[in-house]
């Protein structure tokens, strides 16, 4: 919290939400390689939904029980767990697993001393984290809730969804999913996505390709380990959201040429963060696999599966079309081959693994850029049956960002084209950004930006 700026977000009660239908004993949840990747990074959304009279405290907390009964690994408890099959005189191999033991998910009320729209006007990037409460992982995880969920209640009787997983459990895409199961339960409606909970679905292959162990693919993740395995030395980082109309979007496509929105906005923010002038520049992206492999995932796959590549020599002084063509071929180009060896690669030097590195920055120190929730299912979460229930304005962040800083791509609230972007950089970089002519001329509107940054 900014010195000198009244706290406007009040803690009022914690408690714990468990699942309506007990666990059976015993059950566990694997964690896949690429769950492991994540160890150093937590998950944050916030859900701003208008006053409605469906949703007080009391229907939401027996809803959300319900749901929990189909997310027994969100309820449950890290261990870590030897593993079996290491081979005589491995010692200390383990890996992290989930004991579904219907422990519970946190529970925090909270009050916002604002109407939602001057909060939306006026909330810094530190006071929105203040309605995603978390909880940091203490010397024993086995008692550590990984999940916490926050309700704040604003002046005007609008209400804000906080959630906050450790990266480890899940990627974005589960973490809106769980949300949209729950505002399915509280309609009492059919849950749409159900949560399909079986990490064995991106165990290594039986016969791997021998590049896996070179893994001279262009994942991203080798660059990462061989950059740093230890937290990068980085300035102070602040985020902010710019939330870019259809018709805003619809005139960045027609200067950036045969373009995704994705395509564009990467690029548009790649040329803005980086200096043109050095020439030729790397860009790490993520994607999300779940629907690009031969055998696709359901969308409702619980865990991480995002595919991270590297881009390189991209001249970023060659135009906003240019550099937006170039992240559109790189993006055809991926291969699913590419995500095996990427998975078998992580399996390898996974934590716990014997003479494996530590756990390195996967969002950093490389800029990152990351197209989130193709098919709008943050705006899809309404918590009553009318049109107007629909989240006001969802957020979505990534904490344990350092180096070059993320760059979040998603749907905005509004229909069409629109989208939103969320970026974490370095504070200098933020307030440039928001003070940036080639980016003001498509008219954003600038969101929980640090105090002192003018909001567009």
């Amino acid at each position: 919290m900014t010195a000198g700026r009244q706290r406007r977000v009040t803690l009022c009660a914690k408690t714990t939400v468990v699942s309506a239908i007990p666990v059976r004993p015993g059950k566990t949840h694997s964690l896949s390689a690429l769950d492991h990747a994540m160890t150093r990074h937590f998950l944050h959304l916030v859900f701003y939904f208008r006053a409605a009279p469906a949703l007080t405290k009391s229907r939401l907390m027996y809803s959300l029980s319900e749901v929990l009964s189909y997310y027994p690994a969100v309820t449950g408890r890290l261990h870590r767990q030897p593993v079996e099959d290491a081979g005589a005189g491995s010692g200390s191999e383990w890996s992290w697993v989930v004991k579904c033991t219907d422990a519970g998910l946190r529970f925090v009320e909270a009050r916002a001393h604002a109407t939602l729209d001057e909060w939306l006007a006026s909330a810094t990037d530190e006071e929105e984290m203040e309605l995603a409460h978390s909880e940091p992982m203490g010397h024993d995880p086995s008692i550590w809730s990984s999940y916490c969920v926050q309700l704040t209640e604003f002046d005007d009787g609008a209400v804000a969804i906080g959630l906050s997983s450790a990266h480890i459990n899940a990627d974005l895409t589960s973490a809106i999913l769980l949300v949209r199961a729950w505002s399915d339960a509280h309609r009492r409606a059919c849950i749409v996505f159900p949560p399909f909970l079986h990490a064995p679905a991106l165990e290594p292959r039986p016969n791997p390709n021998p590049r896996s162990a070179l893994f001279s693919s262009k994942s991203a993740a080798a660059a990462a380990a061989a950059a740093s395995t230890e937290p990068v030395a980085t300035a102070k980082m602040s985020s902010a959201t710019f939330v870019f109309s259809d018709a805003s979007v619809k005139c960045l496509l027609s200067d950036a040429g045969d373009a995704s929105p994705f395509d564009a906005l990467a690029a548009l923010f790649w040329t803005r963060i980086a200096a043109p002038e050095l020439g030729a520049a790397d860009l790490t992206l993520g994607i999300d696999m779940r629907k690009r492999m031969h055998a696709p995932l359901p969308y409702a796959f619980y865990g991480n599966a995002f595919h991270f590549y590297s881009v390189h020599g991209v001249d970023l002084g060659a135009g906003l079309s240019r550099v937006a063509a170039d992240l559109r071929r790189a993006g055809e180009g991926v291969r699913e081959e590419d995500f095996w060896e990427a998975v078998e690669w992580l399996h390898e030097r996974r934590p716990g693994r014997r003479e494996a590195e530590p756990a390195f920055q996967v969002y950093g120190p490389e800029l990152t850029c990351v197209e989130v929730d193709r098919d709008a299912f943050a705006y899809g979460t309404p918590f009553e049956d009318n049109d107007g229930s629909r989240p006001a304005h969802v957020t979505c962040r990534v904490d344990g960002v350092e180096g070059a800083g993320l760059v979040l791509v998603m749907p905005a609230a509004a229909e069409g084209a629109a989208r939103q972007v969320v970026v974490t950089l370095p504070d200098d970089v933020v307030a440039k950004l928001c003070r940036d002519a080639s980016i003001a001329k498509y008219e954003p509107t600038v969101l929980f930006a640090s105090a002192g940054v003018k909001k567009g």
